[in-house]
């Protein structure tokens, strides 16, 4: 039986400096394994809102509404019980952790998740073949996670995590920014890849449709002003493409 995320009427506030801000206003998503569906919309129409909302991140309040994964309430999770559910976030802005090394991360992480630690030979032999895929260098595993990394070499790195920890369901957050042509080719095989081999689930955030070209929609849906405007196929994006978002914020 395959998996489901929902978004029901989820309602999201950030504190400001005037107060609090509804963000997101009322929102619904149905997401199955298998599926990928490419949220757009421009800049400040609460795309990466959700994206945290969903993963957890304790300045974004959810105020009303609800995450139901397989029919659980996880509203009130917790980021790392959300993470043991098998949600997934790949970051806009990846940061960087001195003193701890990738291989260390990768490990615990997937210890935690799992809930018992990966034999070792099996294991960097996952990580080993994982890293030649994405064309990094071994010598990635024994660096500290994202310092000194290029833009790019984070954005694999987050695919990277993607593809050993085997979430049902991965955000993506803007991963196509700043990435060269050849960087976006290698990020979007291992999103493929990853839901192939596991039947992941995608909610991909992009504000241009370049990285559709290599990680097909099955559904689009147009963000503005904290709510979903329009909702359709891989159509959508490609008017998109053509038109812009002048005709919903005109109408904003």
């Amino acid at each position: 039986m395959s998996s489901v995320l929902e978004i029901k009427d989820l309602h999201v506030s950030v504190e400001t400096e005037q107060g609090p801000k509804e963000i997101l206003k009322g929102v619904n998503l149905t997401i199955k394994q298998g599926e990928t569906h490419a949220i757009m919309g421009p800049n400040g129409s609460g795309k990466s809102t959700l994206a945290y909302a969903v993963a957890g991140h304790p300045r974004y309040e959810i105020t009303s509404g609800q995450l139901l994964l397989d029919g659980e309430d996880i509203t009130e999770f917790e980021p790392d019980e959300r993470a043991q559910a098998g949600l997934f976030l790949a970051m806009q802005y990846p940061v960087e952790i001195p003193g701890v090394t990738n291989a260390n991360f990768l490990r615990t992480a997937k210890t935690a998740i799992d809930g018992e630690a990966p034999a070792i030979r099996t294991w960097m032999g996952q990580v080993k073949e994982a890293m030649q895929n994405l064309r990094m260098d071994e010598s990635f595993a024994s660096r500290n996670v994202n310092e000194g990394f290029s833009g790019g070499e984070k954005k694999r790195n987050e695919i990277l995590q993607l593809e050993l920890l085997k979430p049902k369901f991965a955000v993506l957050d803007e991963t196509d920014s700043g990435l060269d042509v050849d960087a976006l080719k290698i990020v979007s095989e291992g999103v493929n890849r990853a839901k192939e081999h596991t039947g992941l689930g995608v909610l991909l955030i992009t504000h241009y449709t370049r990285i559709l070209r290599y990680i097909k929609p099955d559904f689009v849906h147009v963000f503005v002003n904290g709510r979903v405007a329009e909702e359709g196929g891989p159509e959508l994006a490609e008017r998109l493409e053509e038109e812009g978002y002048d005709r919903f914020l005109a109408s904003a």
